[in-house]
């Protein structure tokens, strides 16, 4: 193997390349590599019949404790618990960089080791210190670009400023197409990111996007935690969220509900109106993310007097501010689930309704297949381990 690896590298270095050309043509001979390597490893360490024919990548690597060649994982300020989670599961450390700020205030980012010729994935996430964590990421981005990275992407699981997508009144920035423009500007060549709240976002970049879906796992945790889902009703908080909501519907086989809401201002609910039966069964509000929780938690009101048993939430972004975990404690719902895209140890502390999902082994394998050039779709359907 290292041979064969051996003459390839010279084969290149006999033609007179680019150094764009040259980094790709390495990079296609090392996950030819990596593949190869991956079958002689897993025939001579495959000892019992108990395992899947097929078995998923991350759980692979860690399985067989393979090293990802070429590939360096850093993390921001926001998110270092999710940043560590999927270095764990890729088996891969996290790679080194200072972030600090100067006396006055403005971000200082120092990257600790060398990423010429390496793929980059830099982790960072829409919550906390928004503002600052947006110019870090900007930062980190462009400091691995100029210093001859192959490729650079920006790993963001709760994307920022997502629901100002559109100009809905007169004067109305469009916030999400300007962080789309800086990321590409910074020199991002690949974003993935989970559940944006408008999929139209997508259209806003002139680089690859990868929107990935926590779905299978909201399937999985309804299956799994929640008792008698059979006889539940999934509900829509908006006429926004009815695709999603009868997509889960119909993948199990349930009942769902509107809520139609109507709006004086931002965060403030006017009325609400309850569209479908939730007589005697178990409610399940589904959204893409609970702020400051005003909405769910007059929808709970609405259907506990509609007649609804129980009534859960769950959403993709528990972004959880102002007022949020003093409404929830004081809330009808059995629980409020959410995923781990933003930090929640904090508020699991405050609020014992709350409860999180992992979803670091779906992002550790979207960052294994695009690091390897394989389609992400599998993502769509299944969970990681």
């Amino acid at each position: 193997m290292i041979y064969l690896r051996n003459i390839l590298t010279i084969n290149i270095q006999e033609k007179e390349l680019s150094p764009k050309e040259n980094c790709l043509q390495r990079k296609e001979i090392v996950i030819v590599f990596v593949h190869l390597e991956f079958i002689m490893t897993y025939f001579k360490n495959r000892r019992s019949t108990d395992r899947p024919e097929e078995e998923e990548g991350v759980e692979r690597i860690r399985r067989l404790k393979i090293k990802m060649p070429n590939i360096k994982v850093f993390g921001g300020s926001s998110h270092k618990g999710l940043t560590q989670k999927i270095c764990s599961k890729l088996q891969l450390d996290v790679s080194k960089a200072s972030l600090k700020k100067f006396a006055n205030k403005e971000t200082n980012v120092e990257i600790g080791e060398s990423v010429r010729g390496e793929d980059v994935y830099i982790i960072q996430s829409g919550s906390g210190e928004v503002n600052d964590n947006i110019m870090e990421l900007l930062i980190m981005i462009n400091a691995c670009k100029i210093a001859s990275s192959c490729r650079v992407a920006a790993v963001i699981p709760c994307f920022p400023y997502a629901r100002q997508d559109k100009k809905d009144k007169s004067r109305a920035p469009i916030s999400a197409k300007l962080i789309a423009n800086m990321l590409s500007v910074s020199g991002a060549d690949h974003i993935i990111t989970m559940d944006l709240h408008a999929s139209q976002i997508q259209g806003f970049f002139d680089i690859p996007v990868d929107n990935l879906y926590a779905e299978p796992a909201l399937l999985e945790y309804i299956r799994l935690k929640i008792p008698n889902w059979q006889e539940a009703v999934v509900v829509s908080p908006d006429a926004g969220g009815a695709k999603r909501v009868t997509s889960i519907a119909d993948k199990l086989n349930i009942d769902f509900a509107l809520i139609h809401k109507e709006r004086k201002r931002a965060n403030e609910v006017e009325k609400m109106t309850l569209v479908g039966n939730v007589e005697g069964k178990i409610a399940i509000l589904v959204d893409d993310m609970a702020d400051t929780c005003g909405t769910i938690c007059l929808a709970a009101d609405k259907l506990v007097e509609a007649g609804a048993n129980k009534v859960y939430a769950i959403c993709v972004h528990g972004v959880f501010s102002g007022p949020a975990l003093q409404r929830l404690n004081n809330s009808k719902f059995e629980a409020i689930v959410v995923t781990n895209t933003i930090p929640q140890e904090e508020n699991m502390k405050l609020c014992p309704k709350i409860q999180c999902i992992d979803i670091s082994g779906i992002l550790a394998e979207a960052i294994r297949r695009t690091h390897n050039g394989e389609s992400v779709s599998y993502l769509f359907s299944h969970v990681p381990m």
